[in-house]
């Protein structure tokens, strides 16, 4: 697994400290801190300053985003190869499931490359790697691109994980700027987007995650924009991943959908040419 936590994109409106748990994490509390132009705690433990709700917290396993709301502290990590995630990935169906179906992967077929523009914590990435898939993922926030670096790097020191993160690459850039580089000789067979939108569901609103992420990176209000580049850049198709009932992106309606559990997979086949008139 390869990553380059660089890029340019500034941190969101939201104010960080970097914390450490004990005196064996604090020098790679202090790197961390250095490495992201962060302000870094005076003591170890959670320490919110007077104007600070969140933290970048490290610990003797693992970087965690930390929050405090209403009295209560909320932790967020990258973590693949336990709990809800762990069992999806082993459990999940292979490639019967929707997102395999979306990105094409089909029996015997060749290796397909995959971009996601819009890598998050990596999840979806995690299950595309896991079925042959080589993903290059790029994060636009550093921050987040932290906590999925160091969630990669613990799981690759598992064998199966190592299985997959081998084809894992990530960088930490903004998306446009990364599909704009890429030439015909080094173009993905598939890109992969799954932008943050303001919700009008106010039920989406509650989950801890989520709004943690938003509060870091904001709504993606570029994703219109990396949908037409998207189309000139994929040698295959153009893959969005949108909630069941949302609008689709630019209002073009995708060659064909994947309709999974809770999400929908809209497809655009590229072959070469646009989508978008």
């Amino acid at each position: 697994m390869l990553y380059r936590l660089c890029g340019d994109y500034k941190l969101y409106h939201l104010s960080l400290v970097v914390t450490w748990q004990t005196p064996a994490c604090q020098l790679k509390a202090e790197q961390l801190a250095q490495t992201l132009n962060l302000s870094l705690a005076k003591s170890a433990g959670y320490n919110f300053l007077e104007n600070t709700s969140t933290l970048l917290h490290v610990t003797e396993d693992r970087i965690e985003l930390v929050s405090k709301h209403d009295k209560t502290t909320h932790v967020i990590f990258a973590e693949f190869l336990t709990g809800p995630f762990g069992y999806r990935w082993l459990k999940g169906g292979g490639r019967n499931q929707a997102i395999a179906r979306a990105v094409g992967l089909k029996a015997g077929a060749k290796q397909i490359t995959v971009l996601d523009a819009t890598a998050g914590l990596g999840r979806d990435a995690f299950i595309l790697a896991s079925l042959g898939c080589r993903v290059q993922l790029v994060e636009r926030s550093p921050i987040i691109a932290t906590l999925l670096i160091d969630g990669l790097l613990r799981a690759s020191q598992d064998a199966k994980g190592a299985a997959v993160t081998q084809f894992m690459t990530v960088v930490s850039n903004d998306a446009k700027k990364i599909l704009e580089a890429i030439t015909p000789e080094n173009s993905p067979d598939v890109v992969y987007l799954d932008p943050m939108f303001p919700h009008r569901d106010k039920s989406a609103l509650t989950k801890i995650e989520m709004r943690l992420i938003r509060n870091i990176v904001g709504d993606d209000k570029d994703a219109d924009m990396l949908l037409p580049l998207a189309l000139k850049k994929a040698r295959k198709r153009v893959v969005v991943k949108r909630q069941r009932h949302a609008p689709v992106l630019q209002g073009s309606a995708p060659s064909f959908i994947v309709k999974g559990k809770s999400n929908r997979y809209d497809i655009y086949l590229t072959g070469g040419h646009s989508n978008l008139q």
